[in-house]
This record gives structure tokens, C-alpha cells and sequence, in this order.
């Protein structure tokens, strides 16, 4: 992951591999879902306002995306117990991966902006090649709506 954008990768950029922690004693790559979609979601911390409506509006839509074969995973700065305990209180279906260690490791390599110590909310799609099919930046304070990550899957599976 020595790759360091200066913007998010954009469409057709290879989707950089990662192997973060997912639970107090496992981890989840990018490439544990080769031959699916998956959308990356980084966002600025489990219990912030934005980043909430938007986890909560995504594991809403987690059939939808299921349905078209895709996964979803959750990545931000905190660490894995602050994920379980988020996870808990909004009832989580989607995996969250902590970028805690080394800090933002994952995101930089994807190009998502830090300010002030804290992730932007950006969000990718990746094919099934581990291609780079769509993503997006969220203003500040702003969460993005599934709808526009769900016609992105769509495109890819289309294809």
C-alpha cells in the first residue's frame, strides 16, 4: 500500500488490497471478497452524527445490496472494540474494519482526505476484478445516501 493518492482513485484504478481487523481476533481483506462487488465505506467515526445516519441508511439498504451478490464493509479510525460497541447499540449487520493501525493506512491508499486527525466520508465500489468501478466524496457533515452506491453495483453487475 505504498500508493498514496492525492484524490480518491477513480473508476478503473485497481482497488489496493488491505487487511484490517474486524473483531478482537480477525481480520477481513479486500481480497477474502474477489469475484463479488464490495463497497468501501470510510467514514469519520462510529458516534458521529453524519457518519451514523449514513452506517444506519446503508445497513438499512444491506439486503438490496446483497441481493445483487455485493458486500459492504465499514471503515473508519476507531478501533475494533469502539466498531462492537457501535455495532451493538445501531444493531449492525454490515462488517466495520478499523484503519486504527497503522493510522489511516487503508484510506490513504484509496486517496480519502484526512482533516484535523479525522476521515472524510468517502465511499468506493469495487468489481469483481478488484477494479475501482465508482466513488464518491461526501461534504462535510453530510451522509451519503445508498441509493447512488446501489446504482453503482448495479452498473457493475450489469456488465
Amino acid at each position: 500500500m505504498s500508493q498514496k493518492p492525492k484524490t480518491l482513485l477513480p473508476a478503473g484504478s485497481p482497488a489496493p488490497d488491505f487487511s484490517l481487523p474486524d473483531g478482537p481476533d480477525s481480520r477481513a481483506s479486500l481480497a477474502d471478497y474477489a469475484g463479488s462487488p464490495v463497497v468501501l465505506l470510510f467514514y469519520t467515526a462510529d458516534f458521529h452524527p453524519a457518519s451514523i445516519r449514513q452506517l444506519v441508511v446503508f445497513n438499512e439498504a444491506l439486503p438490496e445490496f446483497h441481493r445483487l451478490g455485493a458486500q459492504v464493509l465499514g471503515i473508519s479510525h476507531d478501533p475494533v472494540w469502539t466498531h462492537i460497541a457501535f455495532s451493538n447499540h445501531f444493531n449492525m449487520h454490515l462488517p466495520l474494519l478499523s484503519d486504527f493501525y497503522p493510522l489511516g493506512e487503508t484510506g490513504r491508499a484509496y486517496g480519502v482526505p484526512v482533516v484535523d486527525g479525522e476521515s472524510a466520508r468517502a465511499a468506493f465500489v469495487v468489481d469483481a476484478q478488484q477494479q475501482v468501478a465508482w466513488s464518491h466524496l461526501s461534504p462535510p457533515d453530510v451522509a451519503l445516501e445508498a441509493g447512488s452506491a446501489l446504482a453503482a453495483v448495479e452498473q457493475v453487475v450489469s456488465n
